[in-house]
């Protein structure tokens, strides 16, 4: 089975503990692993670390990138980086149900992007179900922020920091809190910022 339409495979589906696709799951988290370990126990240049994240993330990676280290992911081939991005240290992606980062965002220090699930049912616990998280355009999130399973943050958005994001963030406003709710406007055109009453 190919890294490529591994996540296709598992779109609105519980993987049960036992099954073919989490053992699958597992060997590819395995590979990722050792360079995930490799990229983060050592001192490495921007361009190091962009050539570590190409072999993680199976993709090219713009040289606007930049990502502080130590960057950890646990399965690193569903990850998309646009241009511009840069990410703090310590930042955790939980990638396999798919993390696109469009151009211009910025990620706050041990912010955690998580896109998997156990399941509910106790018996089936083990199990795991994933949806994709879509970080749009010049969005920012802050510092120890966490965007959980099948989350949309709008384009210019900002996730204040210490916030846990549970469901889509509209574009031009600050979410704070946990669960995190709209606390502001973002006056695009202008860039000022207005409250929302």
């Amino acid at each position: 089975m190919g890294d490529s339409n591994l996540q296709e495979k598992l779109a609105d589906k519980e993987i049960l503990k036992d099954s073919i696709l989490y053992k699958e799951i597992h060997r590819v988290k395995k590979d990722n692993e050792r360079l995930i370990i490799e990229m983060n126990t050592q001192y490495h240049s921007k361009e190091e670390v962009r050539h570590y994240l190409e072999e993680v993330t199976g993709k090219v990676i713009e040289p606007s990138v930049e990502i502080s280290l130590p960057f950890y992911s646990d399965f690193g081939k569903h990850i998309s980086f646009g241009k511009n991005i840069f990410i703090n240290q310590n930042v955790t992606f939980v990638d396999l149900g798919g993390i696109i980062i469009e151009d211009n965002v910025l990620i706050g220090p041990c912010a955690r992007l998580v896109t998997v699930n156990h399941l509910i049912d106790p018996k089936n616990r083990r199990g795991i179900r994933v949806e994709s998280i879509c970080v749009k355009r010049n969005a920012w999130i802050g510092a120890n922020a966490t965007i959980l399973p099948g989350i949309t943050i709008g384009e210019n958005s900002i996730v204040a920091a210490d916030s846990t994001v549970t469901r889509d963030v509209l574009a031009n406003v600050i979410v704070a809190g946990s669960p995190a709710k709209v606390i502001k406007k973002i006056e695009n055109n202008k860039g000022e910022i207005t409250n929302d009453n």
